[in-house]
């Protein structure tokens, strides 16, 4: 009997873990105008991080390396410009108020 060559075993499944920590990595950049990337920054970081350790333990069987390293890396991003925008907005702020008040 023919057998394909591949058709005996199964592929690398990816984790789903470490497609959530890209996706919300993408997210926390983009919603870091509006701050929310102090909080998906972490989120997406961490999901990346144990996704690589279950990734590293798991001999083989499970892939997406690459995609939790760029989760991971887009969490961090996306958090580190959230709080740049946040402290660039209080401090744009305190500037103009100390000069839209007259002095006596």
């Amino acid at each position: 009997m023919y057998m394909p060559p591949g058709a005996g075993y199964a592929g690398q499944r990816t984790d789903g873990l470490a497609i959530a920590a890209l996706v919300i990595g993408i997210v926390s950049i983009v919603c870091s105008i509006v701050c929310l990337g102090i909080v998906l920054g972490p989120t997406a970081a961490i999901m990346g991080f144990i996704s690589r350790q279950r990734i590293a333990t798991s001999g083989g069987a499970i892939g997406g390396g690459t995609l939790a390293l760029v989760g991971l890396i887009l969490g961090v991003v996306g958090f580190v410009a959230s709080v740049g925008w946040f402290f660039y907005v209080v401090v744009s702020g305190a500037f103009n108020n100390s000069a839209a008040t007259p002095s006596p």
